[in-house]
């Protein structure tokens, strides 16, 4: 049973930073694809990072690019994604998600590649 568990969400202000940590609990984050989404009220849940099995392919969103980062500590199975300069769009509910074996570029942007997802963590940027 896989299990992951999210943290670090809270309220900042817009510029202000937050580093959000997903513990993978019954699957190695240096043995899976794990990525990061999130979803506004209103609307559906995108793609904001990914990171490969390899470590060497991370993808981001484009509406995040440059402002956060994804990476991991396999010794402490978990995967982290700092956020810097946060606007009040990055409001939003955010997931963290695992998925099997190594995959494409497109694989880890795409939602329905993933077999495991988290509870979520809220994070809330105030102007």
């Amino acid at each position: 049973q896989v299990q992951l568990v999210e943290s670090g969400g809270g309220l900042v202000q817009a510029g202000g930073s937050l580093r959000l940590s997903c513990v993978a609990n019954g699957r190695p984050v240096n043995n899976a694809g794990m990525g990061w989404f999130r979803q506004a009220p209103g609307k559906e849940r995108e793609f904001v990072a990914a990171i490969s099995i390899s470590g060497n392919t991370t993808p981001y969103g484009d509406s995040v690019k440059g402002r956060f980062t994804i990476s991991r500590d396999n010794a402490e199975n978990t995967v982290y994604l700092q956020m810097n300069w946060l606007k009040p769009e990055d409001t939003a509910v955010y997931y963290c998600a695992t998925r099997r074996g190594p995959g494409s570029l497109q694989s880890l942007r795409s939602q329905s590649s993933y077999d495991y997802w988290g509870q979520g963590t809220q994070v809330t940027v105030s102007s």
